[in-house]
This record gives structure tokens, sequence and C-alpha cells, in this order.
């Protein structure tokens, strides 16, 4: 087939993804991009590419998914999703949908079954426990590495390109020795406590929220969007149900007046029914999407007075769209709210 490279989401999930493909059809052309880039076409992507873990585009190759919110969005454009090579599934991860379609027809190297199946628990944050979610595994450990703080965005993007390979051609097991991912995995440790302090200066709950359930860092008051591991708020409130960032994204260089929010539920809720669903949340508003664990969207703003005004009704309806979902508490019916 005339596939000529891989766009992918810049996550480790999108890194397991491009590194399979590499291996089925020997491609190192990847490129990491995020799902705004292709929602508002500002990476060119045509048949020669195989996207994954990222909204449809105009056009492609192939196109793999496991976000629901992307599904709706192909539907809503009057489009088959079964007419588009590849596959959609809601599976844990993306890494899982590229994997499974590719393995009913080829011989697949047999380390990367224990890499999708971290890629799966990382990116649904399926951990039973914060001891469990903070337990070292070979796959954490270089996800760890992806996230830690580089001189620059091409820096980052160098360095994902080299692990997508060595994901390719390596197991975990030995990728996460590797000195470049030892140093990176460091500063990224030095980057939660920075992270930690952050939180213990920015964090808050809502008047509407006094059982504690959803911690917000509002780090809209700093100079420069600082960088923060958002789930080091389950360190400082473990009672938390949810983690929600809501910060000001940087355009050209610059802090913006636009809101960011990123939210991920606790590892309280892994392993239980309950109706908690984060990229539902995204979704109803309109912002953006995610899968039940975790989702994240964006608000343009046309100044600094329209920006607090949105981050305060943003912030009161998310919590409102929260409660209004059910949660089962253990050994409980299904909790009824009302508003």
């Amino acid at each position: 087939m005339g596939f000529r490279r891989v766009v992918t989401h810049n996550d480790f999930d999108g890194v397991v993804c491009a590194a399979i493909c590499s291996h089925i059809y020997g491609m190192e052309n990847i490129f990491f991009i995020g799902p705004r880039d292709v929602q508002n076409a500002r990476f060119p992507i045509d048949k020669g590419d195989i996207v994954c873990d990222l909204p449809y585009p105009l056009d492609c190759g192939m196109w793999f998914d496991h976000h629901p919110g992307n599904l709706e969005d192909v539907r809503l454009r009057g489009i088959d999703p079964d007419a588009i090579p590849g596959r959609f599934r809601p599976d844990p991860s993306a890494a899982r949908t590229v994997y499974d379609y590719f393995a009913e027809e080829w011989e697949m190297a047999p380390y990367l079954a224990g890499t999708v199946a971290e890629a799966d628990v990382i990116d649904s944050f399926a951990y039973s426990s914060i001891d469990e979610w903070r337990r070292p595994t070979p796959g954490k450990n270089v996800d760890r590495s992806m996230k830690a703080p580089f001189g620059d965005h091409r820096e980052r993007l160098r360095y994902l390109h080299r692990v997508a390979l060595w994901v390719r051609d390596y197991p975990l097991e030995q990728i996460e020795r590797f000195p470049e991912v030892v140093e990176a995995r460091l500063r990224y440790e030095g980057e939660e406590e920075r992270s930690l302090k952050l939180i213990r200066e920015s964090a808050s709950f809502l008047p509407q929220d006094p059982g504690g359930e959803v911690a917000i860092v509002d780090l809209t008051g700093y100079r420069t969007r600082p960088h923060l591991v958002r789930q080091v708020a389950f360190l400082e409130y473990p009672q938390a149900l949810a983690a929600l960032v809501v910060s000001n994204p940087m355009l050209d260089g610059r802090k913006s007046t636009n809101l960011s929010v990123g939210m991920s539920l606790s590892v309280l809720l892994s392993g239980r029914e309950h109706g908690k669903d984060v990229g539902e949340i995204m979704r109803t508003l309109n912002i953006g999407d995610g899968h039940a664990g975790a989702g994240a969207g964006t608000i343009e703003c046309r100044g600094k007075e329209d920006m607090l005004r949105a981050k305060e009704q943003l912030l009161a309806e998310i919590l409102a769209l929260w409660r209004q979902q059910p949660l089962e508490r253990e050994g409980d019916a299904p909790e009824e709210r009302s508003e």
C-alpha cells in the first residue's frame, strides 16, 4: 500500500500506535500532533497518511481511533464510519484498536502485546489505587519520560519520534533502561515535585462542591502557562474523585486569553461501577472530547474580562454536569441528584 507516514497523537497511546504501524509498513516518517490541529485543519493530511488516536480529518489513507466523540463527529458529517479504511472501536486505548486490527492478518512482534496492555492501562488511567498508579512499570517509566520538560517543542517531538521507533523494535523492559529515557524520566520526577507545589498554591473547590469531589487547579493567574502534571493533584487531595486544570494556552509563544481545561478521574473510581464520564462532559459543552476517564477542551475568549467571565461560567457548568452524572457508591444503588 502507498502509505508514506503516520500522523498520531502526541502521547504514549499515540506513540504505541505509530510503533505498530511502522512495524507493519516499515515507515519511519511519523508526525505527532494534537486533536485541535486536525479539527482546525492546521496540518495537511491526505490518502498517504495513517491517522491514529485523533479526530477523523477531511481525508486520509486509514483511520484508527477509540474516542466516542470523534465517531459522533464522523456521523454528523454524514460519513459512514464503516466505509473508512482502518477501524474505530471504543477500546481502552487506540493502540489496542490498531494492534487488534493488524493482528488479524499480520504476525506481530511478541513484545508488542505487553506494550499494548500497558497502553490500555495508562491511557484509560485504569489503576485500582494510588499505590498502583505510583508503582513503577516499564510502560509508566517510558510514559513519564515523554512528559518530561524539554528545551522546546521540536526537541520533544524528536524525542517522541525516537521513542516510537524504540517501541517498534524493543520491549518496554529494555527501553526504560536506555540512558536517554532514564534521564528524561528523572527530569519528569522533578517536574512532579514542582507540580505538587503549584497545586498547593492554585487548587481549590467550588462552593457548590462542599464534598470536595472535583479539585480545581486554576493556572490562569500565572504570567506564562506553567507545566503541570494534572494527576499529581490526587496526591494532595486523595479524597477527590476528579481533578480539573484550567489554564490559558500559549499562542505563538505568548500566553493567550483563551481557556483550556483538562480533567481526569481519580483512581478511587477505578474498578467500580459509576456513571462518571469526563469525555461526555466535554462533548456536552461542545468544547472538546475525551473518554470516560479523561478529557480536555478549549474555549476562545475575546479578552481578559471575557476570559474571567467564561471561566466562572465554564467551571460551574462542568460541576453541574458532573453532579448530574450518577455516582454509585460501594454497596449502594446509583445515586440520583437533582439540581
